[in-house]
């Protein structure tokens, strides 16, 4: 990992106007959401972000819900298309997983489409007992929709 990448997880350090359009605008998951939603849904997680050392710019960020006790969801992990390559990625998912290991939590979770091998490496599996899960999708979501 890059010595160059500070890891934060002060949400005032969050640039909100660049999150809100990463995910908005560029992430498979989040496109559309409202800059209310986005605050609104920061406001209830923990927060995270990958800096640059030299110039200051947010290069990643990623949230998790939890109750800090028993489990925590892993969610709106986005590192910016430009600096993809240098262990931003790498560098967030370890900042995450460490913040996260002192509450002891019996489960954490994500959902991916494409970053298996990232999270592979953090310790995560795919589902043994998929069929243990269920899902309930919000009105005008899902594949109903």
């Amino acid at each position: 990992m890059g010595s160059d990448l500070v890891f934060s997880a002060d949400t005032a350090a969050m640039d909100v106007a660049r999150v809100h359009r990463w995910l908005s605008e560029e992430s498979y998951w989040a496109r559309g959401r409202s800059r209310e939603a986005q605050e609104a849904a920061m406001a209830g997680s923990r927060n995270y972000g990958v800096f640059d050392e030299g110039d200051g710019r947010q290069l990643a960020y990623a949230r998790a819900i939890t109750d800090a006790a028993t489990f925590a969801w892993i969610a709106d992990v986005f590192v910016d298309p430009g600096a993809r390559g240098r262990g931003v990625g790498k560098r967030i998912m370890a900042g995450i997983v460490d913040d996260l290991e002192p509450l002891g939590l019996k489960r954490i979770a994500l959902f991916t489409a494409d970053a298996h091998g990232l999270y592979e490496q953090f310790g995560f599996q795919q589902l043994t007992a998929p069929e243990s899960w269920m899902l309930r999708w919000g009105r005008g979501y899902g594949p109903q929709a």
